[in-house]
Parts: structure tokens; sequence; C-alpha cells
């Protein structure tokens, strides 16, 4: 079941990145990044609310507030670094290129988390990494 969810992200990153060239069109690429953030910032907070999933909000451990709040500033980070990079730049190799992100958490997964690599796992990193710099070779 994880994999349908994990598709139907892939989908809607992809329409993303399409959907926010044409909208950074005529506006400063941070502008147009707090724009969305406000949507993302509205529509995820109306979908806990009506789903009531907002309980022990206040037990939260100090680690999870400070891990989430990190995760927090590397979406913003990447969102403000995405968006002046699809501003300057074709779309296809902007989200090529951003997909890089994928080869690094495989690498970040087994030295911070320590999850095992298998061969297929490192041959498709490598790949990636290999198509990452294809791109971006003039």
């Amino acid at each position: 079941m994880w994999w349908i969810y994990a598709l139907l992200s892939a989908v809607f990153a992809a329409l993303t990145a399409i959907f926010a060239k044409v909208g950074i069109e005529h506006v400063n690429s941070n502008l147009a990044t707090a724009i969305r953030t406000v949507v993302v910032l509205v529509m995820i907070w109306l979908i806990v609310i009506v789903r009531a999933e907002t309980k022990g909000i206040g037990e939260l451990p100090f680690r999870t507030w400070f891990f989430l709040g990190i995760s927090g500033v590397a979406t913003g980070l990447s969102w403000i670094f995405y968006f002046k990079a699809l501003q300057l730049g074709e779309v296809s190799k902007v989200a090529g290129i951003d997909k890089l992100s994928l080869a690094l958490t495989i690498i970040f997964a087994v030295l911070f988390l320590g999850e095992s690599l298998s061969w297929k796992t490192a041959v498709g990193a490598g790949l990636i990494i290999a198509g990452t710099l294809f791109l971006i070779w003039k």
C-alpha cells in the first residue's frame, strides 16, 4: 500500500514543478515560495482539524518538535532554492537535478540511520548521480 502513496507523491511532485514554472513567470521566486507555503499550511491544517488529528500535540517530546522543526527548515530552504532554479532554468532540467535528492537520501540513510545498502540500491543511486551529472554537463 505504501507504494501507492509514493507513486501519488511522484505524480503530484511532477505537477508541482509544471504549475510552479508557470506560476513564477511574473513574480519573485521568494514571494512565490511564500504563497505556495501558505497554501500548503492552510490545506494541511484543515485536513488535520477535520480528521481530528490534533490529539496529543501537547504531549509531543522535545526530540519530535526539534527534528520536525529542522525538517521544516530544510523543506523551506529546498523550496526557496527550487523556485529560484525553476525561475532561471528549464523545468525538465531543474526537476531532474532536484531528484538527486533520492540518491542523497539513500547515502544519508546509510550514514546517519544505519540502513543497509543493497547492490541494487547502490547501482540505482549511482545511476541517478550519473544522470544528474549528465544533465548539468555542457
